[in-house]
């Protein structure tokens, strides 16, 4: 199901007055959202798409009202969710973890009272907490671009990668796109964590190019990280001899690749509109009878210049 499907889904519905569940006209349900702050390229991207959602439903169910909280620490996180349940007695809570441990017992907590409980992208630090929970396919990312990698490259060809933040997720993305190569010939020559962070990637593919005199294609696994490995590129005059491949659909970069981008060929999506499906699917348990509780997994697919346009998204900050 994707974003339109579901709204779509929902006005139908809505429009039909079917579902035992539906909101009476005198009753209101209060949805608590609580994500991290704009703290990187994605997660700006995931703020706008929340913003946005809950504009949208906003108008399109009124007697839904959403409470908004982004946090900079898991510590303002779990005070803001304490608030939410305290002050504004939320029906249901929406929530991406700034980091899966601190979070666990507050979202456990919410459950405990009786309220629907989703959770977004990173997981809780214990199984079964949540009634819904949507997030990419890390392991479909890493595949995705490694078939591309082992498609595009002839036997011989020499990479470098660059990995995230050591975490269960990165791990789920390197393994797989190792799996994708293997038997195509195709050489890592180094795989370092830039972190997800411009500043950082820049600096590991400085080490990268002073190291290794041959390099054909770069898996930088991010697209702020791929920035970051762009600009190195460039400042070492070396354009020409590598293409880079990044991660998430960042506006920039899915615009060059609208453009025909030699050096940005492609990109893989794992979209921060994640969170509207998250948000959405939430309010489609209160206004319907639609089954809204399992796991959600948002495929990743690859960007092309075919197809880029749909993955645009000139407004968002990422």
């Amino acid at each position: 199901m994707k974003r339109r499907s579901l709204m779509k889904a929902a006005a139908l519905v809505a429009a039909m007055g079917m579902g035992s569940a539906a909101v009476a006209q005198d009753d209101r349900t209060v949805i608590g959202v609580s994500i991290p702050s704009a703290t990187h390229g994605f997660m700006g991207g995931l703020n706008w798409h929340a913003q946005d959602t809950i504009r949208r439903l906003g108008e399109t169910y009124p007697n839904i009202e959403f409470v908004l909280s982004t946090a900079s620490d898991p510590a303002r996180q779990v005070n803001d969710i304490e608030d939410m349940m305290a002050t504004r007695n939320i029906d249901a809570l929406v929530v991406l973890p700034f980091e899966s441990e601190p979070l666990t017992a507050p979202v456990a907590a919410v459950k405990d009272a009786g309220k629907f409980v989703t959770v977004v992208d990173r997981g809780l630090s214990q199984d079964g907490i949540e009634d819904l929970y949507v997030a990419g396919d890390n392991t479909a990312f890493g595949r995705v671009a490694g078939e591309y990698f082992a498609d595009n490259l002839d036997e011989g060809a020499k990479i470098v990668v660059l990995r995230g933040i050591p975490t269960t997720l990165d791990n789920e993305r390197v393994e797989a796109f190792q799996a994708a190569l293997e038997g195509s010939g195709v050489e890592i020559l180094d795989m370092q964590h830039g972190n997800w962070n411009r500043d950082d990637a820049f600096t590991v593919m400085q080490d990268y190019l002073s190291k290794y005199p041959e390099i054909d294609a770069v898996w930088a696994a991010d697209d702020d990280m791929a920035i970051g490995v762009l600009e190195a590129i460039s400042a070492a005059n070396r354009t020409e001899e590598m293409w880079v491949i990044g991660g998430a659909g960042m506006k920039e970069i899915v615009g060059r690749i609208m453009e025909g981008d030699p050096q940005l060929p492609v990109n893989v999506t794992y979209p921060p509109a994640l969170i509207s499906s998250a948000i959405e699917m939430t309010a489609l348990n209160f206004v319907s009878n639609a089954p809204m509780k399992g796991r959600f997994i948002i495929g990743s697919q690859l960007i092309t210049p075919e197809n880029a346009e749909q993955f645009h998204y000139p407004d968002s900050p990422f």
